[in-house]
Formats: structure tokens, C-alpha cells, sequence
């Protein structure tokens, strides 16, 4: 039985047995570190049970409880907490049942249900940005955590591949490009398509100038301007299924999915199922038909239909224009329902998008469930903050917005930097020292996004982010490392279990560390957090490293204890490496 159960469940009954008196919870919390203990009671909201000394019932408790858990060898009591001393046994017995555990805090998942989780889904006229960065980590990390706590997990994003936007990149490549591709020019496809987008916006910019000049207005200029005549009409006949526009359509955007394809693997991310914006923006007009016969929805005298959300707080909904035409909200309605006739398993989403979004989720979610979809009940919005660079740190070729790319090859030249800056890469090929400086710099990267709470804001320094020392990626990486130099010195071997030893504090404090990383992971995922496996792991290097400065391990010349320690090592190094995995980091063998 979990010892947090047991002493929960022996409080109970020793409140019965003592005072004659039932009670509902016991509060407990780990003890306190200038006081000895392991486990606390928190005495102080049993006095509604029994009127009293705290310090009384504290000794009162504490005699019941070593008397009935042979576990627990010794109490003290501090006011109103009854601190409780669990003995080496149990720990010993603890750690020899995880030791050997290859996938110690994961649970393989068992049922049949499965979530599904949406990220990057980015446009095709542009390359992927560092918004991008924080909603793949994001995205790719909770999908991680979700299904180590025992769930089955697919993968989704949709791609914004149609629309005006996608015209105005298309017509400036038809219009100036003079046959540039990928292949001769060396761009990546993302690159290459993104740059014309940024030439259309600067020649319809001239237009609206020249108009201006001849005696238009702004908002006429920018109306009437050509170029946005011409993009429009392309789009008509995008949707009309023009061969000459689809032809076109289709080579680009092939040349961006390319070019994604190369950010993705290099970012350390994946995909189990694509949707794209062209094959799923007029699923939703079936269902509002539905909606409509439901009275979910209303007709309002142009044709349009609406849904009033006045009574749940909100406002009014338009999910169908006038002209009949989708908008976003009619297309997600639609995406949501075909996602789970694609897959039945799905019972919960999870769309990883940006606190601007808010509102629309929170729309989208009530009409799903008042359209009677029980998966609905599920869904839930990963909103995240947006992620700021200091002014003057990484500026993108067009000085506006930041490549996720060019973000990357700036993290890894960092590693570089510093790492030939501290000068402790002697015997290591070219080869190895790329591979590394690869491992850190996106170690780094990952590890500084994804530690903190997804809701807050984040302002990224890629320098501070390569610092050895404090809560960072390559800390945490460094102390992998020397673990693993640690192992490779062992001369004998440590597999067998140790029992009769008496254990040091940091040898206790470091077992008590690594108990916590199952619940650590069902926490992470409950709350939809990297942030909570990213700090447990910080605080487990920094439980290690205190053990490491105060304990001789190899050193050490009792045989049994030396065993201990060794094998105490290596499962604190198989830990860091389980948990960064499942933030979608690496870790060096060395360093």
C-alpha cells in the first residue's frame, strides 16, 4: 500500500479508537527540512473533530501510529504538525522495486480511448515563426505526457492552405519570381514562397501610394489597388477548381510542406494525422443545417445563421454568412466532428493555440456540446502566452518576425560560443562536437520555453539560455552527463539489490525525489504542464548534485553502500533522461 494511504488510513482509525470520533481527511505534507521527518500531519483541521492540545493529540497520534505501521520508527511533534520518521526499509525496499525499471512512472495505457492533440497548424505562405517554437514544444510535449500517463494520443494539426493570404504569395511568385524554385536557388520552399509573400506586401504598398497620388482615399487605394484585384480574383477561381491556379497551388504549397517537413524533424517533432484547411473549410455547413433543425442555431432575414450564446454570458455567434459561406467557426465545428468519425477511439481534444483565441474556443466548445456531442464534455483550449526576444538579440532577415530556422541556428552557434569558451571538449571528433552543440543549443531552447506555466508570457534570452549553471537545459544535461562518466568508471557489477544498509540524509532525500516522479507526470498531464515535469527534474539535479558534493560514491569503501550508490546514480540518470524525453529533449553520454 502507498505509505501516504496508509498513514492517512491509520489516522482515521486511530482517531476512532482514541476519541471515539470519525473524520472525513487527513492533511498531510512533506516534512519540513529543519526538522526530522519525512512525512507530516497536519494536526490543526482535526480540532473540529476533537477539541484539544494540538500537541496532544500530535503525541497521541504519533504513539498510535508507530504502534501500527512498522514503517514509520519514530515521531516528533512541533506545535500543531506531527512529523513522521518513515524507516530506511521502506525506502530500501522502494527503490530496489524501481531500480530496474525501464519505464518506472509511465503507465502503458490500457483502454481503448484515446485524445487527440492539435499544434503548429501554420499557413502556407510563410515560414514556420517563434510563436510556432512555443506551440510545437508545446503541443508535441503535452502529447508526450498525456500518453505516458496511460492514454493513447494522436497527434493532429490542420494547415492553413487556402485564402486570400495563400493568393498573395502565388501571384507575386507568377508576377516577379522569373522561375525561381527551391532547387535553384538553395531555399528552403518555406523560405522561398514566404519571400514573395513579403514582395507582394511591399508592390501592393507602391500601388496604394500611386493611387493616392492620383486622388484616392487610403481606404480606396488599398480597395482598388491591382494587385489585390488580381490576388482576389485568383481566389475565385482557386475555389471554382481553375487548373492553371490549382496546378500553381499545388507546387507551392508542395514546396512549403518540404520545407516544414525539415523545421519539424530538426525541432525534434511529429505528426500522426494531417487536416487541411482546403479539404475541411465547408465541412461544417452539413452540421449547421442540423443545428438549425435542433433550434441550436437561428435564421436571421439576410440568410444568416446565427447562435445565441446571450444566456451562457456570451454573444451572438455568426456560423454561416449571408452568401452561405463558412467562416472560421463553421469549419472547426465541422473539423471537430470529422476528427472523431476518423477516429472513434477520440473521446477529448486538446488545441494548443494562443490566448488570443480565447474567446473562440470557449464559442466553439459550447456549440459542440448544444449540438449533443459527449466527447464535447473533453475538449480543452492549451492557451499559451506569446514568447518576446530582448530588443536587439536575434532580428529575422526581414526585421519583423523571428524564423523558427534562424532561432535554431542561432541556439546551436551559442552552444558553440560557449562551449569552446570553457574549453572541455579534448578527444572529441568534429562530428561529435556538432552533434553536441546540437543537443544543447535545442536542449537549452526547449528546455527555457517549456519550464514555464504555458499561460504566462515569455521573454526568451537564447544566451541565458545556454548557462551551465541554475534552472537551464544544459544543467540539468551536464549533470546527465557526469552521471554517465560516473558509470563508465564502475569496474564491478551493481545489479544485485542492497538491503542492510543504513541510509545518509542525501541518499534518503534523493529516493524521496524520485518517488514522486509517477504522480509528477500524472500531474503534468492532468494540468496540461510541461512547466511540471521540466521543474521536477530541475529540483531531482539539484538533489543529486548536493548528494554527489556531500556522499563519496566511488570513493566509498564499504562494498554494499558503494553498490548503493552506483545504482542510486544510475537511476536518477535514467529518470532525467525519461522526463526530458517526454519534453522532447535530449541528453549527451557526455559533456
Amino acid at each position: 500500500m502507498d505509505i501516504q494511504l496508509l498513514i492517512e488510513t491509520t489516522v482515521k482509525k486511530g482517531f476512532l479508537d482514541l476519541y471515539g470520533t470519525e473524520i472525513e481527511s487527513v492533511e498531510l505534507q512533506p516534512t519540513r527540512k529543519d526538522f526530522e521527518g519525512d512525512i507530516t500531519v497536519v494536526i490543526f483541521p482535526l480540532l473540529r473533530y476533537k477539541k484539544g492540545n494540538p500537541v496532544q493529540i500530535g503525541e497521541d497520534l504519533g504513539k498510535y501510529i508507530v504502534e501500527n505501521i512498522s514503517e514509520i520508527n519514530n515521531f516528533n511533534v512541533v506545535k500543531g504538525f506531527l512529523n513522521l520518521v518513515i524507516d530506511d526499509s521502506f525506502y530500501i525496499n522502494f527503490f530496489n522495486s524501481i531500480v530496474n525499471d525501464e519505464n518506472y512512472g509511465l503507465v502503458t495505457p490500457s483502454n481503448k480511448e484515446a485524445v487527440m492533440v492539435e499544434y503548429s497548424s501554420p499557413n502556407t505562405n510563410k515560414p514556420l515563426h517563434l510563436g510556432h517554437v512555443r506551440n510545437n514544444l508545446l503541443g508535441y510535449s503535452v502529447s508526450e505526457i498525456i500518453k505516458a500517463s496511460g492514454k493513447n494520443v494522436y497527434k493532429t494539426q490542420i494547415i492553413n492552405d487556402r485564402g486570400i493570404h495563400i493568393c498573395k504569395s502565388m501571384l507575386a511568385w507568377q508576377k516577379f519570381g522569373n522561375g525561381e524554385t527551391p532547387e535553384n536557388t538553395g531555399l528552403k520552399g518555406d523560405k522561398l514562397v514566404g519571400n514573395y509573400y513579403v514582395k507582394f506586401d511591399q508592390e501592393y504598398k507602391k500601388q496604394i501610394e500611386e493611387l493616392k497620388t492620383q486622388g484616392k482615399s487610403e481606404d480606396e487605394a488599398k480597395r482598388d489597388a491591382p494587385l489585390l484585384l488580381e490576388a482576389q480574383e485568383m481566389l475565385r477561381k482557386w475555389e471554382q477548381g481553375d487548373k492553371e491556379v490549382i496546378s500553381l497551388w499545388e507546387k507551392m504549397n508542395k514546396w512549403v510542406y518540404d520545407g516544414f517537413d525539415v523545421t519539424y524533424k530538426n525541432m525534434g517533432v511529429n505528426f500522426d494525422a494531417l487536416y487541411y484547411e482546403s479539404d475541411t473549410y465547408l465541412l461544417g455547413k452539413e452540421v449547421v443545417e442540423y443545428g438549425l433543425e435542433k433550434q441550436v442555431f437561428y435564421k436571421k432575414e439576410d440568410g444568416s445563421v446565427w447562435c445565441d450564446l446571450t444566456d451562457e454570458g456570451l454573444d451572438e455567434k455568426l456560423v454561416l454568412r449571408s452568401d452561405g459561406t463558412a467562416v472560421y467557426m463553421t469549419q472547426d465545428i465541422g473539423t471537430a466532428i470529422q476528427r472523431v468519425k476518423d477516429y472513434p477511439s477520440v473521446n477529448g481534444m486538446v488545441y494548443t493555440v494562443g490566448n488570443e483565441q480565447d474567446y473562440h474556443f470557449q464559442v466553439l466548445f459550447l456549440i459542440l456540446k448544444k449540438l449533443g456531442y459527449s466527447w464535447a464534455e473533453q475538449l480543452y483550449h492549451l492557451s499559451y502566452g506569446m514568447v518576446d526576444l530582448p530588443s536587439g538579440k536575434m532580428k529575422s532577415r526581414e526585421g519583423t518576425v523571428v524564423d523558427a530556422d534562424d532561432l535554431m541556428e542561432e541556439m546551436i552557434n551559442t552552444a558553440r560560443e560557449i562551449s569552446q569558451e570553457l574549453g572541455k571538449l579534448e578527444g572529441y571528433s568534429d562530428e561529435e562536437k556538432e552533434e553536441l552543440y546540437k543537443i544543447i543549443g535545442l536542449g537549452a531552447l526547449k528546455y527555457f520555453i517549456l519550464k514555464v506555466d504555458p499561460k504566462k508570457r515569455i521573454l526568451f534570452d537564447p544566451k541565458a539560455s545556454v548557462d551551465f549553471q541554475g534552472n537551464t537545459g544544459p544543467f540539468v544535461q551536464y549533470t546527465y552527463a557526469r552521471i554517465q562518466s560516473i558509470l563508465r568508471k564502475v569496474d564491478f557489477d551493481f545489479s544485485s539489490e542492497i538491503r542492510d544498509i543504513t541510509l545518509h540524509e542525501k541518499e534518503r532525500e534523493l529516493i524521496k525525489q524520485l518517488e514522486l516522479y509517477p504522480d509528477v507526470i500524472q500531474q503534468s498531464a492532468k494540468n496540461y504542464s510541461p512547466a511540471v515535469i521540466a521543474n521536477y527534474t530541475y529540483d531531482l539535479v539539484k538533489e543529486f548534485n548536493s548528494f554527489y558534493q556531500n556522499v563519496s560514491i566511488l570513493g566509498e569503501e564499504n562494498k554494499e553502500k558503494k553498490q548503493f550508490r552506483v545504482q542510486l546514480s544510475y537511476k536518477v540518470g535514467c529518470t532525467i533522461k525519461s522526463a526530458f524525453k517526454l519534453l522532447g529533449i535530449s541528453v549527451p553520454e557526455r559533456m
